[in-house]
């Protein structure tokens, strides 16, 4: 693809065992916007992940802190683009990304935003999902898994994205709309791995997003929401 964009990107992909995926991600990108610098986040992968990253053409930086927020947040630091685009390994652009983020920032009204999102596979819990973060966007509420962007100016005026455990993304992305400015792009959505619900129900799967957005809203601490983040993930994996 070869648009002339009015913006620069900066692309911050965190990793960790990427290694089966981020090469292809990486040239995907290339080949949408040959000019966007591509940042790779790593965090201890021992697959080779930050060597493939490189060879494709990427900016490898290592996180030392453990954790999606710490990578994000040392990505935002290091990023020199005018919008700043927070990719997961596992998520497909569509063909018209750039194009559709650089024409929804061109007139300066609006600050950022995210796509609408579509998880990978033709099951009935695919559908589930489509159906449920349809409605979640609806609400003004998002993750990054679908793709969050914004003007870097936007983004250091926010203070960054906070190097938590856990509801990095969705505590930026309730920054981004308590400013105001922000737009959904529907009608070229990003399409993203379901493999981190594999042989989970539905109605589990709700009730734990309950569970830590009630608790994310009292206050409790990020550490602590960590902890049961990963304590419920590895009973379902024990499963």
């Amino acid at each position: 693809m070869t648009d002339a964009f009015v913006h620069s990107f900066s692309v911050i992909i965190p990793t960790l065992n990427e290694a089966h995926q981020i090469g292809d991600r990486i040239s995907h990108v290339r080949r949408l916007n040959n000019d966007a610098e591509i940042i790779v986040i790593d965090c201890a992968s021992t697959d080779g992940t930050p060597e493939i990253a490189r060879a494709a053409g990427a900016n490898v930086h290592m996180s030392v802190e453990p954790g999606r927020g710490q990578q994000l947040k040392v990505g935002g630091e290091v990023a020199g683009g005018d919008v700043i685009i927070f990719l997961h390994a596992d998520t497909h652009l569509p063909e018209t990304a750039f194009t559709a983020i650089d024409k929804e920032l061109s007139d300066g009204s609006k600050i950022g935003g995210n796509f609408r999102i579509l998880f990978d596979g033709d099951s009935d819990f695919a559908t589930w999902l489509n159906d449920f973060y349809a409605w979640f966007r609806s609400k003004g509420l998002y993750y990054g898994d679908s793709v969050i962007f914004l003007r870097r100016s936007v983004y250091q005026d926010l203070g960054g994205i906070m190097p938590y455990t856990v509801m990095e993304d969705f505590d930026l992305s309730r920054k981004m709309e308590r400013l105001g400015g922000t737009v959904c792009i529907e009608d070229d959505p990003v399409v993203t791995s379901s493999r981190r619900f594999k042989n989970r129900h539905p109605t589990a799967i709700f009730a734990g997003w309950c569970v830590l957005h009630g608790l994310y809203y009292i206050g409790l601490s990020t550490r602590a929401l960590g902890w049961v983040y990963d304590n419920k993930r590895r009973r379902t994996s024990a499963r």
